[in-house]
């Protein structure tokens, strides 16, 4: 969908009601899950290993559903700068306000499951410095749109391209959690070919894990919050933040195994919330090995 396009359709929605942006949204979906048999395919291998037990027709139904509900992601956006309000609830949430009081700054590891964006808004608009990291694709219309709200509400972003060498460098991210700054990374998702990575266990199978965010913690010494933000109903959302959790190691030789649990870690946290939301999982490659 090109950026005009949703613009448009965004305009219609606003004049003659939201049901513009529901048909619209629906039509879109079917024509990615039908059109793309590759991207499809990847999701029906994925929920096959979420359900081991179930039938084929299970595994296809729960693709479907998840490209259908990953249209909720482009319907709250434009519902939260429309002015329309986002209830939430939350747990933990007590972890990042204390990280911001005391200075101590802190790595938030979130995920392509639920709506990231709208925690970010939020943390935002609670007044908590936060450095966002971010792919960037290239021709990207709507992610550039996603990249600018965020920027104007005071989020701020670094964006890597896919064949950029070195995409997640450490000397910002260290920077900004020495000011007593957040800084959030995704923890389920690799940019680039070359980038480093940590192989951990997730339903039953491998899968690779970027290091980056437990690298930046074990240097920094500032904790990791593994951060979920699922959508429970119309506006609503639910808002997980663990306990601080920090990579720690005796020695250098030691600091790969330390990595390596702390993946591993937020992987077992990641597959947890998956069997609770399984229709909010929006990482679209291929994750399992």
């Amino acid at each position: 969908m090109t950026g005009l396009l949703y613009q448009l359709i965004l305009l219609l929605s606003g004049r003659f009601g939201l049901w513009v942006f529901y048909i619209y949204a629906w039509i879109v979906a079917a024509g990615f899950f039908f059109l793309f048999p590759a991207r499809a395919a990847a999701g029906v291998r994925f929920y096959r290993a979420l359900y081991p037990g179930r039938t084929g027709f299970c595994h296809i139904l729960c693709t479907w559903r998840q490209y259908q509900h990953f249209t909720t992601v482009f319907l709250d956006r434009y519902l939260l700068h429309a002015g329309c309000g986002i209830s939430r609830t939350s747990e933990g949430w007590h972890f990042l306000e204390d990280a911001v009081r005391k200075g101590s700054g802190g790595i938030i590891l979130m995920s392509h499951m639920g709506n990231w964006e709208m925690a970010a808004h939020l943390l935002r608009q609670e007044n908590m410095p936060l450095l966002l990291y971010m792919g960037k694709k290239h021709k990207e219309q709507i992610e550039k749109m996603q990249k600018e709200s965020l920027m104007h509400s005071g989020v701020h972003i670094l964006a890597a391209d896919e064949d950029e060498q070195s995409p997640f460098a450490l000397v910002e991210g260290l920077r900004f959690l020495r000011s007593g700054g957040l800084v959030s990374m995704t923890g389920d998702i690799l940019w680039q070919e070359n980038q480093k990575y940590v192989t951990v266990s997730f339903l039953n199978h491998e899968i690779r894990v970027p290091e980056t965010p437990h690298m930046l913690a074990l240097v920094s010494g500032a904790p990791i919050f593994i951060f979920f933000a699922f959508r429970t109903g119309h506006c609503c959302y639910h808002f997980s933040v663990t306990e601080p959790l920090y990579v720690r190691s005796a020695s250098r030789e030691e600091r790969k195994e330390a990595v390596r649990r702390s993946a591993q870690h937020y992987a077992s946290l990641l597959e947890k919330a998956l069997r609770k939301y399984p229709c909010q999982w929006y990482h679209f490659r291929p994750f399992l090995f």
